[in-house]
């Protein structure tokens, strides 16, 4: 058994790495979109070389390719600890996320309260804020504005009786600080309401045990977990049980299909299975032998963190030594709960000038708004000329690190 992360191991299951057009790149936009893992390319081609007819048939190609979407869900469900029927895929996150407020707005009555955040990706916001139009009261839970944090005991503050739904981030794609999903979810279900936890920047860290949680719906995006474009979704039985159904009316007894109306994309359903593959790979490499399927992905994810957690220590110092930027959040790896490294900075330098000098020393990072304009501003940062982002996932390396930091000091 292997207790770090055998990093070259990892570079070796991404084709992005023997790309001789990245050759020398160094990539710090992952929270924008990972690169994608051969066990996800291969079943793709496969798919559309070999499967490519309606799934689901009495032909052997069609049986086949409804099989390998089966299996995605199937093998996806069973990492995160959840029941088969509770995971379904559509075409993102952002539009999973509006299909369920709709749902909710015709489950819900005029007065019922829905709690939502400032330290959100818009995706996760702008659809529930809506409801207010619906006649649903919106309460926002505010990060502190110095720490990029969200407080429990704000939470509890604006938490009662007729709060019906609680939607926050695992982690924010800005200030990169885990949240206490679990106890998060617990404080909800004292008062009767249910959670929606948006999980697109913390999943590309280790995938979570969504049963551990407790919270009724997680999201993400598979092409943040080295997959194809979708958004995951897991409902809860008894939540997804109650919402009013937002497919075709026949396939209202069916969970995974009740919150997607528009047709799977087949083809990018099946390949989710590679992310599954992937897994047991890093597990197989390192562990050696067989367990539960959530347990691999629990182990997979400690060696993840354990990796990730090493490299980024050298960059938040290197930061923390500096006075010409600010770092989002925290700048250290201390604390109750996690830190990602997604890295924001307000520079003294507008974003995107440093973005560009940067892709000039090798280093591809993202500058912007990130759709999280109301967590920026709340931080005292102006929008319109957005923060630079830094942000990786368990494939980089110490040397990337170096990359960045040479080219930091060449364009702050």
């Amino acid at each position: 058994m292997t207790t770090s992360l055998d990093v070259e191991f990892v570079r070796s299951q991404f084709p992005a790495f023997a790309e001789p057009s990245l050759q020398g790149r160094a990539f710090f936009e992952n929270a924008g979109g990972s690169y994608t893992c051969r066990q996800v390319i291969d079943r793709l081609h496969r798919f559309y070389t070999e499967r490519k007819v309606q799934p689901y048939g009495r032909y052997a190609a069609s049986a086949a390719g409804g099989a390998e979407m089966d299996e995605a869900r199937e093998r996806l469900a069973a990492l995160m600890n959840v029941e088969t029927d509770e995971l379904s895929f559509g075409p993102s996150t952002s539009q999973n996320t509006y299909v369920l407020a709709q749902a909710f707005a015709d489950t819900l009555s005029p007065g019922d309260a829905v709690i939502v955040t400032d330290q959100d990706h818009e995706a996760n916001s702008g659809a529930w804020r809506r409801l207010e139009s619906r006649g649903m009261e919106i309460r926002e839970w505010h990060i502190d504005p110095e720490s990029g944090k969200l407080a429990l005991d704000r939470l509890a503050e604006i938490l009662d009786d007729r709060v019906r739904l609680v939607c926050f981030p695992h982690c924010s794609n800005i200030v990169g600080q885990e949240n206490p999903a679990a106890a998060i979810a617990a404080m909800a279900h004292e008062v009767g309401a249910v959670t929606c936890c948006d999980g697109v920047s913390y999943a590309p860290h280790g995938l979570p045990d969504v049963g551990g949680l407790g919270t009724d719906i997680y999201l993400f995006s598979s092409y943040k977990t080295y997959g194809p474009h979708q958004g995951i979704m897991v409902v809860r039985r008894d939540l997804a049980d109650r919402l009013a159904n937002q497919a075709h009316f026949f396939n209202a007894g069916s969970r995974y299909k009740r919150f997607t109306p528009a047709g799977p994309d087949h083809a990018q359903v099946a390949a989710c299975a590679g992310m599954a593959d992937y897994i047991d790979a890093l597990y197989a490499h390192h562990h050696g032998g067989d367990t539960a399927p959530a347990e691999r992905a629990r182990a997979v994810a400690r060696l993840q963190r354990g990796h990730e957690d090493r490299v980024l220590a050298p960059l938040l110092d290197y930061l923390g030594s500096r006075n010409d930027a600010r770092v989002l959040g925290s700048a250290s790896l201390g604390g109750e709960t996690g830190r990602v490294p997604t890295v924001a900075l307000h520079t003294a330098k507008p974003a995107h000038e440093i973005a560009t000098a940067l892709s000039g020393h090798g280093v591809m990072a993202g500058e912007g708004d990130f759709y999280a304009v109301r967590t920026i501003g709340a931080m005292g940062c102006d929008p319109d000329a957005g923060v630079l982002r830094l942000s990786f996932v368990h494939y980089t390396t110490d040397a990337e690190v170096q990359q960045l930091m040479k080219g930091l000091d060449a364009c702050l």
